[in-house]
Parts: structure tokens; C-alpha cells; sequence
């Protein structure tokens, strides 16, 4: 059953834990949700939207005046299987962590290196939420959709999605058309595993060697670690890209700063980890002067909420990242956080 709340409180519903209102949410379960609404408000992409799911990676900057659609349909299923693989479906709503674990334990192979991401599977096709090496989709073999136009429910081949890095059909032309009611995955029962990069490998041979259980459990051991929990320290995780470079630049860049750290990115091209450059820059640790914002202090990805923050204090604290970045190294960082103005 559908859902309204007017002039709700978003405050739980965003990791930065900013206190903002909308000036309606609504609940959604099913794609008759969606009709309901657009019987009462006619085609909802003619109306401001936004589809919110754990509210994991976006900042508001103001209070939102339009509708949000907050997805709340869970549960896991095995749609189909064959010698080789399992074909799963996760409503939208799902934790997406709680898929994971799920997976891990039927020893399904193909996502268990975005352990502990938070959010919800709604998110993970939009986003191509990625961490360790792998993307969404890798795995991601087909998304299920509801039209806000006139409700009706759809599906997406992994090629519809036009997968990028962190970036998908959903941040373009079909943003604001559509909304992800599920996502089916392509498991592996024969998993090939990706341990490679960064401190992975070192992390799981601690752990005996790897296995999906120990890979998991490595990503878990290196995010917390790294990582504030946003109920104590309002963040969003990563708050910018890694930026790509030709690999000439990044030649250049390497005779520079012989410690930059840099990954294949395929095609001649190069990814800087942009918290090194960040770090470099001697920011981590940076706060506003009001302390209410900053770069956390383990981790120079993180922008985080110390207290009383608003969306323009975090806000100005990213673009003091991006600048002080830009002035060192001549490469512009872009946030991987979605910026709601």
C-alpha cells in the first residue's frame, strides 16, 4: 500500500545525517504504487523527483520541494540456475550488504568484493557502485524497471544500462524517467576471484588464503578501518571519482611524484587515487572554521558531517578539496556523491 508523508524529515534517510525536509515522501512497494501516484498527480515526470533509496550517497544541499520515492520493496530470489551460475533477483529496497552476505553464504561468486558498500540494491545499477576491482556490473544481468510516466514495468539488459564508472543510463537519459524496482544478478557457482588490489591480497592471506568468506571478511576488516560509521560521523563514503589521465600524463605525473599511486584504467588510459592526492595536498584532517565539516582524518576520500553541518558547509569544504587539487597536480576531482541543490 502506498504510502505519503508531507513535509517529512529526510534526516534518517541521509547518511550525512543533515536535517532536511521534503515536501513529500513516498513509500514505495510496488509498481501499483507508482499508478496511484500518477493517478492522483498525472505523469510524474512532468513534477520534481527523486528516487532515494539508504540515502548513501547523496547530499542535500536545501531542503527538497518536490516528491521523493523511497523504494522499500526487499527480499532475494533464485529466478533460475544452471551448472555454472544462479540467476538472483533483490528488490530495490534490499540492503545491499544483506545480498552480499546472502550470496556469500549459498557460495555465489561475483560481488562479494563490494562487501559492507552501503545503500540499497536499487542504487547499485544507477551508481555501478564498485570497490576491490569489481563493479556492479560485472554481475548485473538485467534491471527491472517501473515507467513514472504511465507505470508500467520494464526490463533492462545489461547493455540497456550503458555501464560506466560510476555512471549508468539512469544518471542521463533515463534520469528522472524511471525507477529501479529490481535487479537481477548473475552469480557464479564456479567464482573467479579478485584480489589484487590494494591491500586485498596481504589482508586475506591473514585469513587463510582466499575463499568468498575471506574475502568478504577482508573487505570488511580494511572498510571499517578505514572508514567512519555514518551513524557516529555523518558521510558518504568516498565523497570524489578517481580521475583517469592519458597514460603520457600520468608519466609525467609519476616522474613528479614518484608515490603517486595509479591503476590500469584500460584503453591507454590511467587512474590516480584521488584521496593520495588529496592526502598529498595535506588536507586530511582539514576542517572548516566553523568545525562543523571536513575531511575525515583516516581517510581522505571521506568528507564527514562533525556536528551541525549543513549541505553548503560540506559543500564549500569539497570545493576547497577540488581546488587545492586542481592547483597542485592540474587535475580536476569529481564527486561521486550526487549533490541535490
Amino acid at each position: 500500500m502506498l504510502q505519503i508523508i508531507e513535509n517529512a524529515r529526510l534526516k534518517d534517510l541521509n547518511s550525512f545525517g543533515l536535517d532536511v525536509t521534503a515536501e513529500q515522501l513516498c513509500i514505495y512497494n510496488s509498481p501499483d504504487d507508482i499508478r496511484q501516484l500518477i493517478s492522483q498527480n498525472g505523469d510524474l515526470t512532468n513534477k520534481r523527483i527523486l528516487i532515494l533509496g539508504g540515502g548513501c550517497n547523496i547530499l542535500f544541499v536545501n531542503n527538497f520541494d518536490g516528491m521523493i520515492i523511497h523504494p522499500a520493496n526487499s527480499g532475494i530470489s533464485i529466478e533460475s540456475e544452471t551448472d555454472d551460475y544462479c540467476l538472483v533477483k533483490a528488490g530495490a529496497g534490499t540492503v545491499w550488504d544483506s545480498l552480499v552476505e546472502w550470496a556469500v553464504e549459498h557460495n555465489l561468486g561475483g560481488i562479494e568484493n563490494l562487501s559492507l558498500i552501503p545503500g540499497t540494491v536499487g542504487a547499485s545499477p544507477v551508481q555501478n557502485i564498485g570497490a576491490y576491482g569489481r563493479e556492479a556490473k560485472d554481475a548485473i544481468e538485467s534491471v527491472n524497471v517501473v515507467s513514472l510516466s504511465d507505470g508500467s514495468l520494464s526490463t533492462l539488459s545489461n547493455a540497456d544500462c550503458k555501464f560506466g564508472y560510476r555512471d549508468s543510463v539512469f544518471k542521463h537519459e533515463l534520469k528522472d524517467k524511471y525507477l529501479v524496482d529490481s535487479v537481477v544478478y548473475r552469480l557464479s557457482k564456479k567464482p573467479q576471484f579478485v584480489t589484487h588490489y590494494g591491500s586485498l591480497s596481504g589482508e586475506i592471506e591473514k585469513l587463510g588464503g582466499p575463499s568468498l568468506r575471506t574475502i568478504r571478511q577482508a573487505i570488511i576488516n580494511i572498510r571499517n578501518s578505514k572508514l567512519p560509521d555514518p551513524k557516529v560521523l555523518g558521510n558518504v563514503g568516498s565523497f570524489f571519482k578517481n580521475p583517469t589521465v592519458g597514460a603520457e600524463e600520468a608519466e609525467m605525473l609519476i616522474a613528479q611524484y614518484p608515490d603517486m599511486v595509479t591503476y590500469p584504467a584500460g584503453e591507454g588510459r590511467v587512474k590516480i587515487a584521488a584521496g593520495w592526492m588529496i592526502d598529498h595536498c595535506g588536507l586530511k584532517g582539514y576542517t572548516n572554521a566553523a568545525k562543523t565539516a571536513g575531511v575525515h582524518t583516516n581517510q581522505a576520500l571521506v568528507l564527514v558531517n562533525l556536528g551541525g553541518a549543513t549541505g553548503k558547509d560540506i559543500v564549500a569544504v569539497a570545493r576547497h578539496v577540488q581546488n587545492s587539487v586542481a592547483n597542485e597536480f592540474g587535475i580536476k576531482i569529481e564527486p561521486e556523491a550526487i549533490i541535490i541543490d
